[in-house]
């Protein structure tokens, strides 16, 4: 205004005209002022009046509690015990005293195997062992008969009783090495008799009478028996990376199984693996599974409920509170009536509820049911709802 004045008195206009003109420009800029104070107290009238008219949104007051819930992950129920049985030396098969079905104990013989080159075997060892037993006996008679007379001063050299005792001494290394041969393929001779390691039963069987077995990739593609121990059984799953940190060995666990939808099973968490699998990030969890009427079976699949108790208080939110954005997770706040958007992250999960954090305390306000479209800082009319908790 003041340059204006400035250029009005460099046109030469008389002080009682440039004065009038002066006057006009101090009420026209005391008009516009006045026009633009009454728009904006308009406006904000304007939106005062549409956030009051607009429908009340709910809040609720934001409280610390603990949120449990359930993780249900499939499971599979492997024998407790299960080894595939082998014949231990290249053989055939000359007995079979157990076949698929079969319960059997710890030690009981499951099959006779047959090996005729064995028998000629052990049948040389022990001619070798023999004729080493009579040349160790007859060098000992020696060297003895020897000393016996050296005790006569000058009638055996030293030499001849040294060479004595060399010769006894040496042919009782080779009597020893012929008596750990005949062991060895003695017992090598045993292995044509097959037994249980353990008690079970026998769930596959992969060979008849006559048939030519032997071991694991020198004989057999597949193994004489497969035995399995099913009166226990192990539960396996795999807990994702976000979960292990509420097991322990002494969580309990409800599972079903496809074959019996109408009954559900317990078991106790009793073997936890201590780290992730590298391919699936989870870990291993086993849980042993009483299977004494043998309703169940190994290989089955099961549906594993895993409860996931809350270890501390958290901040817990209704499902409709949090905004999934394509850019950020956020519920909004109320703070004098004007909407506040508060990025958080999302928790568990769990009946309509869900753990968030972020920089939240207790008490704020809290719309309910929140959209994208209530823009952060806009005026909003709320009315109060009881605690979510």
């Amino acid at each position: 205004m003041t340059h204006l004045v400035n250029n009005l008195f460099r046109k030469n206009l008389s002080p009682v005209n440039a004065g009038k003109l002066f006057l006009s420009l101090l009420v026209i800029a005391s008009l516009n002022s006045c026009t633009s104070s009454e728009a904006k107290t308009g406006d904000d009238k304007k939106e005062k009046k549409e956030a009051e008219a607009a429908p009340a949104l709910e809040t609720f007051s934001l409280e610390k509690g603990h949120l449990s819930s359930t993780l249900s992950v499939p499971g599979e129920l492997i024998a407790y015990q299960q080894v595939d049985i082998y014949a231990k030396v290249n053989s055939f098969v000359k007995k079979l005293y157990a076949d698929v079905g079969s319960q059997v104990t710890a030690g009981q013989l499951l099959a006779t195997m047959e090996a005729p080159e064995l028998t000629s075997q052990l049948a040389g060892a022990q001619s070798r062992l023999k004729s080493f037993e009579a040349i160790y006996i007859a060098s000992k008679a020696t060297y003895n008969r020897l000393f016996e007379t050296s005790q006569t001063p000058g009638t055996v050299s030293q030499n001849d009783l040294d060479q004595a005792l060399a010769k006894m001494n040496s042919d009782h290394a080779q009597l020893d090495a012929a008596q750990s041969a005949y062991k060895e393929i003695a017992e090598t001779r045993n292995y044509l008799e097959i037994h249980a390691p353990f008690s079970g039963v026998i769930s596959a069987r992969n060979a008849n009478l006559g048939a030519y077995a032997g071991p694991s990739g020198k004989g057999s593609e597949f193994p004489l028996f497969v035995l399995q121990e099913q009166k226990k059984l192990r539960l396996v799953v795999s807990v994702p990376e976000a979960y292990t940190g509420f097991l322990n060995d002494k969580s309990e666990v409800n599972f079903t199984v496809k074959a019996l939808p109408n009954e559900s099973f317990k078991a106790k968490v009793k073997r936890l693996a201590g780290a992730l699998d590298y391919r699936l990030r989870s870990e291993r969890v086993e849980m042993d599974v009483d299977n004494t009427n043998k309703k169940l079976l190994p290989g089955m699949v099961s549906e594993v409920k895993i409860p996931l108790p809350a270890n501390d208080s958290t901040f817990i939110v209704p499902k409709g509170a949090l905004v999934n954005g394509t850019e950020r997770i956020f519920v909004i706040k109320v703070v004098d009536n004007k909407a506040e958007w508060i990025d958080v992250k999302k928790g568990r999960e769990s009946d309509g509820k869900i753990e968030v954090f972020g920089d939240l305390h207790p008490g704020d306000q809290v719309i309910n049911v929140a959209t994208d479209e209530i823009r952060n800082g806009s005026t909003i009319n709320t009315k109060q709802q009881k605690s979510t908790n």
